[in-house]
């Protein structure tokens, strides 16, 4: 096969692949029964690599130094991997095995001499699956939404392939009100807000907590992701008593539960949050050829912003009052979006890409996750039980790795129920604890917000 130049590489692909920083989505598909892996070479040379070029394709330098997709031969084989543990085990013993794995390759570069993404087919059963099937891919190929999107290709229903998966409805509108006072005031807040989320780039950092060590290079060391299941009905009811969004009501939870941790540790520093935007304008996932059209209303690549959010503290000497975790989220973040603050920084990093290359954006980027505490971000999964090759899937979770922090926190829809993973740091945060924490603050704020539930 001929070698050709495709496309340029985006900016944030380049920010994503500098010097400075590294960052890779591992999700994780959980199976209902043992893995059936007969097809798998031909799933990906069928299926999956012509999802898009740049799945077959290595990124390089022209002459001039910028970066651009070179088409390769892809050997399917070399991206596969399938772990060896020892045998006649536990699931308990497997469920270890499978945390350790994670861990590991979370810390793995890609091979530049390969696309970057890999496969990894884990056939033993853990406490709740039967098997897990692991892809690593890195940033560069796209954001969540283009990564689920392409994941989405690849499988069907499982009652019923010839049907499209439906997706939960978003109501994304900001309720606005444009008269004088109003526009002064978001004129106000779009000006505070970019103000701070620069000065938190450059010079105020969070203090060490125990979420946050600050240490130097904190995305090389080892992590434990783990995983809890919220009942998305249940956060609908809490939505509907509070007159909130259901975002608001999932940092609420996090907040609180980031609050219980410290209060148990007797730390009561502040922190802050790196809440992750998807900029397109969705209505569900588009397909894949939809998506890589030009001028598309969903794009492939990497469309997201981020909004610093101070998390809230929880007072040592005041009596708890969970709903107000709830509250002051949706208060913060609905201020926020309403800004400009977003636009303009997209406008600041194209700025200092243009004026001073991808390297120097990228250690802007990497200053503003490394001065706060954590990332959190979400993706939308079907309303449907999926299935790959007729195995269905029972439930699937992502982590983004090579961040410069101590904590990670992702969240998924699949199923009515909504999957939240923790990637925190080893020998920083106690990871069991740390999610218990998160349980009890969900359990608090649901009995609180209806504290008498119909039978």
């Amino acid at each position: 096969m001929e070698e050709e130049i495709t496309e340029p590489v985006s900016p944030t692909g380049q920010y994503f692949t500098s010097s400075v920083i590294s960052v890779s989505v591992i999700a994780v598909l959980e199976f209902e029964f043992p893995i059936d892996d007969s097809q798998t070479a031909t799933l990906l040379q069928n299926v999956f690599l012509p999802i898009n070029p740049r799945f077959s394709s290595l990124m390089v330098k022209d002459k001039n130094g910028k970066k651009h997709w070179k088409k390769v031969e892809v050997n399917v084989k070399e991206h596969v991997k399938t772990p060896n543990f020892p045998r006649g085990k536990s699931p308990e013993f497997y469920e270890e095995c499978l945390s350790e794995y994670l861990s590991k390759i979370s810390l793995e570069q890609f091979q530049e001499s390969r696309p970057l993404w890999e496969i990894h087919i884990i056939k033993y059963p853990t406490k709740s699956t039967a098997g897990n099937l692991v892809f690593k891919l890195h940033h560069s190929l796209g954001d969540g939404y283009s990564l689920m999107g392409a994941l989405l290709s690849c499988l069907q229903r499982a009652d019923n392939p010839q049907l499209p998966l439906t997706f939960p409805l978003l109501n994304q509108k900001i309720q606005t009100n444009d008269n004088k006072s109003n526009i002064l005031s978001r004129a106000f807040d779009s000006v505070y807000d970019f103000g701070w989320s620069v000065l938190k780039s450059i010079v105020l950092e969070d203090d060490k907590t125990p979420i946050r060590s600050g240490d130097d290079g904190v995305e090389f060391r080892p992590i434990t992701v783990t995983t809890l299941i919220f009942s998305l009905d249940q956060i609908k009811k809490v939505k509907a008593s509070l007159h909130v969004s259901i975002n608001d009501v999932i940092c609420g939870v996090l907040f609180l539960g980031i609050g219980l941790y410290a209060k148990s540790t007797k730390d009561d520093k502040s922190s802050t949050a790196l809440v992750l935007l998807n900029t397109r304008n969705i209505n569900g996932y588009k397909s894949i050829s939809e998506m890589v059209e030009p001028d598309a209303e969903s794009p492939w690549g990497n469309q997201f912003a981020f909004l610093h959010v101070s998390v809230p503290k929880l007072v040592f000497s005041d009596q708890i009052d969970p709903l107000s975790f709830v509250l002051d989220a949706q208060k913060e973040i609905t201020r926020k979006r309403n800004s400009a603050a977003v636009v303009l920084t997209g406008k600041l990093l194209e700025t200092l890409m243009k004026l001073r290359g991808p390297e120097v954006t990228a250690k802007y980027i990497h200053r503003t996750l490394k001065n706060t505490s954590m990332t959190i971000s979400n993706i939308m999964g079907p309303l449907e039980k999926m299935a790959l090759s007729n195995q269905p899937i029972k439930g699937m979770y992502f982590m983004v790795v090579g961040v410069p922090q101590s904590l990670t926190i992702t969240m998924v829809s699949y199923m009515g129920q909504l999957r939240v993973a923790l990637g925190t740091e080893n020998d920083l945060i106690d990871a069991p604890k740390f999610r218990q924490c998160v349980q009890n603050a969900f359990d608090m704020i649901y009995k609180a917000a209806l504290p008498f539930p119909s039978a």
